[in-house]
């Protein structure tokens, strides 16, 4: 299987993620203001997934630009990060339904834990097949904004009891961090490309 087969199996499977999530979002019965304020919840856990779904998605295309060779470990290394991409509309729906409570919040914050240390476990078995030393394995070294992301994360997590929406805010701020991240390696792109 080559690199661009993988990649677009990938995309395939994201767009069927983000429309389960899209399919999820019930518009509400009365047409009041008041209404919408009701499903804050429901829609701030949906913009969330979708900013992870995008970042997961862009961060994905970025790295089967790099790498163009693979193998049974990428693969399932890619399976596995589309395992627990796939857990993102449960857990959206599962916050949204019950107005962020705590376990919902957190099983929402493993999963996007456990995309992030899968997407790291893919780009490992990428370097690995390409080498440390490597064009690929220097493009594709893992950096500080990680540690941050998690870090960010994990204190959300950790103050859920002070106030409901404190996780959520994390796990935004966190997308941030992943898009400035992104940008970054865009712009390494280019320059690399050019």
């Amino acid at each position: 299987m080559t690199s661009e087969r993988l990649e677009a199996f990938s995309d395939g499977i994201l767009a069927i993620i983000i429309t389960i999530m899209v399919l999820q979002l019930e518009a509400p019965k009365e047409t009041t203001f008041k209404c919408l304020y009701k499903m804050t919840p429901i829609f701030l856990s949906y913009v969330v997934s979708f900013l992870y779904i995008s970042i997961y998605w862009n961060h994905h295309h970025q790295l089967f630009k790099i790498a163009k060779k693979i193998n049974g470990k990428i693969l399932w290394a890619n399976l596995n990060l589309l395992f627990w991409l796939s857990l993102i509309p449960f857990t959206t729906s599962w916050i949204g339904k019950n107005h962020i409570e705590n376990v919902p919040v957190i099983l929402y914050g493993v999963v996007f834990i456990m995309s992030e240390i899968s997407f790291l476990f893919l780009k490992y078995n990428i370097i690995q097949l390409h080498g440390k030393d490597s064009s690929v394995g220097k493009d594709l070294r893992i950096n500080k904004s990680n540690l941050l992301f998690f870090g960010i994360q994990i204190i959300g997590l950790l103050l859920m009891g002070i106030n409901d929406y404190i996780p959520l805010s994390c796990f935004l701020i966190a997308g941030i961090v992943k898009v400035v991240e992104l940008k970054k390696v865009y712009d390494y792109m280019l320059v690399k490309l050019q």
